[in-house]
């Protein structure tokens, strides 16, 4: 599961020294980026999109939002942690047009967890017919 650890320096302070612990993807495709980084009970997750494991994308905006949000949640106990534990979001639109569709299947989605500080923007474009990402840091649980 995790495929490099790199000790830190001391920090000035005279802090505790910790590792980054690097977290590959569980299908075992190479890919050039780590599927997660942790360190000091943090963890850096690469964005999610909204593929399903056969390749195939949801068509609306909702069906996107549901189904990154689950990449997610498996990427989050791939790396010991879950949906509570989100300490902030950075999602990435195809179009703010549909923010609104986004933002209640977002609601729906995260109902029952608490909502984490989130930034929401528009980018020109995406591989596909993606039209959502979302870039995540959460907290270690376990």
């Amino acid at each position: 599961m995790a495929s490099h650890v790199s000790a830190l320096p001391e920090l000035p302070h005279g802090g505790p020294v910790s590792s980054i612990e690097r977290i590959q993807f569980s299908d075992g495709k190479p890919r050039p980026y780590s599927a997660s980084a942790a360190v000091n009970g943090i963890i850096f997750l690469c964005g999610q999109i909204p593929a399903r494991a056969d390749g195939t994308t949801p068509a609306d905006i909702a069906g996107q939002v549901v189904q990154a949000f689950d990449n997610l949640e498996n990427a989050l106990a791939d790396a010991h942690s879950n949906l509570s534990s989100l300490l902030k979001l950075t999602v990435f639109l195809a179009d703010l047009d549909e923010f609104d569709d986004f933002n209640a299947a977002y609601l729906t989605r995260l109902s029952g967890h608490p909502l984490p500080p989130r930034t929401t923007v528009q980018v020109a474009r995406f591989r596909g017919q993606k039209r959502i990402e979302i870039d995540a840091v959460a907290a270690v649980t376990a």
